[in-house]
C-alpha cells in the first residue's frame, strides 16, 4: 500500500489544495464540502480566464462534474461504495488495517482526472489548425487539405483489417472448404444443402482439434464445456472461416465468436452450481409475461418459436436458455406457439413482432411460413422482424425457396419484412454471405446489422471497417451493443468509453450512409439506454481495481416512475493494456479517458 500511496499522492500534487483537503483533519463530511468548493473554486478560475481554448475547457468542465458526480452521498449508496471516504483512507498512512490497495488501473483514472482539472488533459496538438487563421478561398484550400491527411490516416488503418471478400482470402477459405470436405467424405452437392451442415455440427473438442489446430486452452474449455452440458457447435461452413493453424493474427476474430474461453466455461459452471439467476442478465423472466414471448415496449414484443441455434456464439445473452446447439427439444409446441400468437392479437396496440430465439431459420420452411401465415392473419400486425444469424454461420440455408416463402408476407403498404442479422467481422463477410443477403434484396427486403461490440472487433477503426463492407454487400448498420455485462463475458467487454470514443473519433469520419448503426447499452429489464443520443447515464464512482460505475436512466424516464440501473464496467486501463499486449499503439486511444 506504501507504494501506492506515494503514487496516488504524486498524482494530487499539482492541486495541492486538493492534497490539503484530502489529508486534513476534518471530518469526512467537512471534506466533501470542502472537495466541492474546491471543484467551484476550479470552475471559476477558468472561467475567469477566457483566453483557454474552448475545448479544453469543455473537457475540464465535463471532468468537473464528474468528481462532483464521484463525492456524491446519493451516489454512494447507489454504488454501495465511498469513492470520497476510500480517497482518504488510502492517504491516511496510519489509518484504517484492511484497506483495498488502489490498482493501476484506479491510479491512472485518478491521473488523468486530475490533469483535465488542471487544463493539461494532453489529448489536443498544441497549436489549433492552421485554416482557422484564413478565410475564404485559402482557408478552403487549408481545410481541404486537412481532411484529405485525416481520411488518408482513417483509410491507412481501416486497410489493416483483412475482410472475407479479398481474392487472396477467397482462394485460401477454398483450400480450407475442400481440407474439411475431405474430412466429412462430403460432396460438392451436399457442402451447398444446409441440412448436411446442421448434421455435421462439430460439437467436440477431438473432432475439431482433428481439422484445425487448438490452443490447449481452447482444447480445454471445449472439453470442459460438453462435460458440463454447456452448449457449443461450429457450422462446418463457419469452421471453414478459420485458419489452420493457430495464433494467426486476424483469425482470433473469428474463433471469439464460437470457442469459450476457459474462464467462461468455469464461470458459467459456477454459476449454474448455484442456481444463479443473474445468468439471465437482461431479466427476461421478469419481461415474459406468457412462454415464448418478451415484452419490454408498448408496440413490440419478441416471439422465440425456437431456442437452439445451427451455432452458438460465446457472448449470447440467452445462454442460460439454450440447452444444446441443434437441440432437438428446442422447438416451442405448436400449442404454445398457437397460445403466444392469440395472447399477441389480444393486444391490439402491438403492431410490431420480432421473432428470433435461438435462430428462428432453423425451423423447417414450412414452419416458418406458418407462422408468418398466423402472424400475417392479425390486421395490427404492420411489420415483422426475422433475426438470424444464419446469412454468417449458414448462408447455404438462405435458399431461393425459403426467401420465396418469407417475401410472400412482404407486401409494400401494409406489412413489411426486415431481416436482422449479427456480422461482427471483417472476414465474416464472405461471397456466400454476400449472396444469401442478396436474395433477400432482390425480393425487396431491407437487412439491417446488430454488432456487438466485443474486444476482438473493437480496434481502432475496425468497426469502421465492418460498416463499409457491410453497406457493400446491402446490408444496413443497424445497432452496434455493449456486450452484456456477464461475469463470464468479461473477456470480451469493452468499456463503455470506447463505443462512445469509436462513435465520436472513428464513426464521425464515415458518411452518413454508413453510420446509421445507434450505440446502445441494453439495461436489464428495460431496454435500450442510447449513449451518443443524450439519454441519460452518469459515472458515479471508481472502484479500487478502476473499474467505472454508471448509473443509467430508463427510456421511459419521464413516462413513468421506474428504478434507474447500476452497472460495473470494466477497467479502462485494463482493456488499453491488453491492447497494447497484442500489438496495438495504445498512444491512439489517449482520448477513451475523457468518455463518460
Amino acid at each position: 500500500m506504501k507504494k501506492e500511496r506515494e503514487k496516488l499522492l504524486r498524482i494530487l500534487a499539482p492541486l495541492p489544495g486538493l492534497h490539503q483537503l484530502l489529508t486534513s483533519e476534518k471530518s469526512l463530511e467537512a471534506k466533501r464540502i470542502d472537495f466541492r468548493n474546491f471543484l467551484s473554486g476550479l470552475y471559476h478560475d477558468f472561467e475567469d480566464h477566457p483566453g483557454i481554448p474552448s475545448l479544453k475547457w469543455v473537457l475540464t468542465h465535463n471532468v468537473i462534474n464528474i468528481c462532483r458526480n464521484l463525492i456524491s452521498k446519493r451516489n454512494e449508496t447507489l454504488a454501495g461504495f465511498s469513492f470520497l471516504q476510500y480517497l482518504v483512507e488510502v492517504l491516511t498512512p496510519d489509518g484504517k488495517t484492511g484497506i483495498r490497495s488502489p490498482a493501476s488501473a484506479f491510479l491512472a483514472e485518478m491521473d488523468h482526472m486530475m490533469a483535465a482539472l488542471r487544463g493539461e488533459a494532453g489529448i489536443y496538438r498544441e497549436k489549433a489548425p492552421a485554416f482557422l487563421k484564413y478565410k475564404g478561398l485559402r482557408a478552403a484550400k487549408m481545410r481541404s487539405a486537412d481532411l484529405s491527411r485525416m481520411a488518408r490516416a482513417a483509410d491507412s488503418q481501416i486497410d489493416r483489417f483483412v475482410n472475407g471478400l479479398d481474392p487472396e482470402t477467397i482462394r485460401h477459405r477454398s483450400k480450407n472448404t475442400h481440407r474439411i470436405m475431405a474430412h466429412f467424405d462430403a460432396t460438392e452437392l451436399e457442402w451447398k444443402d444446409w441440412k448436411w451442415h446442421v448434421r455435421h455440427i462439430i460439437k467436440d473438442a477431438d473432432t475439431l482439434r482433428g481439422i484445425v489446430d487448438l490452443t490447449e486452452e481452447e482444447y480445454r474449455a471445449i472439453k470442459l464445456a460438453r462435460e458440463n452440458k454447456i452448449p457449443f457447435g461450429i457450422t462446418p461452413y463457419y469452421l471453414s472461416l478459420f485458419e489452420q493453424e493457430k495464433d494467426h493474427p486476424w483469425d482470433r476474430g473469428i474463433r471469439s465468436q464460437v470457442i469459450p474461453t476457459l474462464r467462461y466455461v468455469e464461470k458459467m459452471i459456477e454459476k449454474r452450481a448455484s442456481s444463479e439467476q443473474s445468468i439471465d442478465f437482461m431479466l427476461e423472466h421478469d419481461t415474459s409475461p406468457i412462454e415464448g414471448i418478451t415484452r419490454r415496449y408498448p408496440n413490440i414484443v419478441i416471439l422465440k418459436p425456437i431456442l437452439t441455434c445451427p451455432q452458438i456464439c460465446v457472448y449470447c445473452q440467452r445462454n442460460w436458455e439454450i440447452e444444446d446447439v441443434y437441440s432437438p427439444h428446442a422447438a416451442l409446441s405448436e400449442k404454445r406457439q398457437e397460445k403466444a400468437i392469440k395472447w399477441i392479437e389480444e393486444r391490439p396496440e402491438i403492431n410490431e413482432v420480432l421473432i428470433t430465439g435461438g435462430d428462428p431459420l432453423l425451423i423447417s420452411n414450412k414452419k416458418l411460413e406458418h407462422l408468418l401465415f398466423r402472424l400475417s392473419r392479425n390486421p395490427n400486425i404492420i411489420r415483422i422482424r426475422i433475426g438470424t444469424r444464419t446469412p454468417v454461420t449458414l448462408p447455404q440455408r438462405i435458399t431461393d425457396q425459403l426467401v420465396k416463402d418469407i417475401n410472400r408476407y412482404h407486401i409494400p403498404g401494409r406489412r413489411e419484412i426486415l431481416i436482422i442479422t449479427h456480422f461482427e467481422h471483417t472476414t465474416e463477410i464472405t461471397p456466400q454471405a454476400m449472396e444469401a443477403i442478396q436474395k433477400f434484396k432482390r425480393y425487396g427486403m431491407d437487412v439491417y446489422n446488430q454488432l456487438v461490440y466485443t474486444y476482438y472487433n473493437s480496434r481502432r477503426f475496425q468497426a469502421v471497417a465492418l460498416r463499409r463492407l457491410l453497406r457493400y454487400i446491402g446490408v444496413t448498420p443497424y445497432y452496434t451493443f455493449n456486450t452484456k455485462g456477464k461475469e463470464e463475458t468479461n473477456d470480451y467487454r469493452v468499456p463503455i468509453a470506447r463505443l462512445l470514443q469509436e462513435q465520436k473519433e472513428e464513426a464521425r469520419l464515415s458518411p452518413g450512409t454508413l453510420r446509421t448503426d445507434k450505440v446502445v447499452f441494453n439495461v436489464p429489464g428495460l431496454g435500450k439506454n442510447y449513449l451518443t443520443e443524450g439519454q441519460h447515464h452518469d459515472v458515479i464512482s471508481i472502484l479500487p481495481d478502476g473499474r467505472r460505475v454508471y448509473e443509467f436512466h430508463p427510456w421511459e424516464k419521464k413516462l413513468s416512475l421506474v428504478d434507474t440501473y447500476v452497472y460495473t464496467d470494466v477497467p479502462v486501463y485494463n482493456y488499453l493494456q491488453r491492447l497494447k499486449k497484442d500489438g496495438e499503439d495504445i498512444s491512439a486511444y489517449r482520448s477513451i479517458w475523457y468518455y463518460y
